[in-house]
């Protein structure tokens, strides 16, 4: 990509980022963590991989995306809004009794949804089950699926994973958001899924393992997802949960709970200066 693509891409993480930090503060509640360490793989598929149109969020031909980790709705919610499938001024409105705009992902009341998900380890087989009706259909639509690291714990994942590579689902592309820590701290002391890229391939996958904050790497990875036939393909992305809100950073406490009104001011202030300082 070009060097103005990426800066633009990084300023649309950067506003993810933003509205992450919104919602929760408006709700007094959610996921900011795993929202946070997932802001650019979000806005690269959603700016730049995927195949949408958010004038016709149900467009048959679409690409199709499943938030398997989906209490991390802020992250998904806030990059449907910066891409135009519903106003950036409802973010603010998340979990609160009246809103569309709920704890965890609803394809009957948000735009650009495709599957209601919460439960871990469903999402990533619906994903599945999407991506092999595609293939019987003559689809040439592709699946993406995000899960946490903490999720790959759920067995049901790896039927799934099972599955994908005994259907050869060359169409569905699995991202693993490896930030390191889940509600109860470090995944590795709670029940370690190491390795991760040895378990995908041994499972059948084709795998490539980045920096989850660099969208060259990003890039590279779904560029090879898209040539790679006869198996499915896996994203294993070392990223910071937290990523860019210094006393969020590597903080499981931040796992589930919202900013007060004092880390709310802060949280925006040092979003605004990098935002500042990209657009610079």
């Amino acid at each position: 990509m070009t060097s103005s693509e990426k800066k633009q891409l990084q300023i649309t993480a950067c506003k993810v980022r933003m509205g992450v930090i919104e919602s929760t503060y408006g709700a007094k509640a959610g996921h900011p963590g795993g929202s946070l360490s997932a802001a650019e793989v979000y806005t690269y598929l959603y700016f730049k991989e995927m195949n949408i149109d958010p004038k016709n969020p149900k467009w048959e031909d679409r690409d199709r995306f499943v938030l398997s980790k989906g209490h991390t709705t802020p992250g998904l919610y806030s990059v449907l809004a910066n891409r135009g499938f519903f106003p950036v001024e409802d973010l603010p409105t998340f979990r609160h009794i009246d809103s569309y705009l709920q704890g965890h992902p609803n394809m009957n009341m948000v735009p650009g949804v495709d599957m209601s998900t919460g439960s871990l380890g469903q999402g990533v087989s619906v994903a599945t089950g999407m991506a092999l009706a595609a293939k019987h259909t003559g689809k040439t639509n592709r699946v993406y699926s995000l899960l946490g690291d903490g999720e790959i714990q759920e067995g049901q994942v790896w039927e799934a994973c099972m599955a994908a590579a005994h259907y050869k689902l060359d169409n569905l592309c699995i991202i693993i958001d490896n930030n390191g820590l889940q509600i109860d701290g470090n995944i590795a002391d709670v029940m370690s899924p190491y390795p991760i890229v040895d378990k995908l391939v041994a499972f059948g996958f084709e795998v490539a393992a980045v920096d989850g904050h660099n969208f060259d790497e990003l890039e590279d990875a779904f560029n090879k997802a898209r040539e790679t036939k006869g198996k499915p393909f896996a994203i294993v992305m070392n990223t910071i949960k937290g990523k860019d809100v210094s006393f969020m950073e590597n903080d499981a406490g931040w796992h589930g709970k919202a900013p007060n009104d004092a880390e709310y001011a802060q949280a925006m202030s040092e979003l605004k200066a990098k935002l500042a300082e990209l657009e610079a």
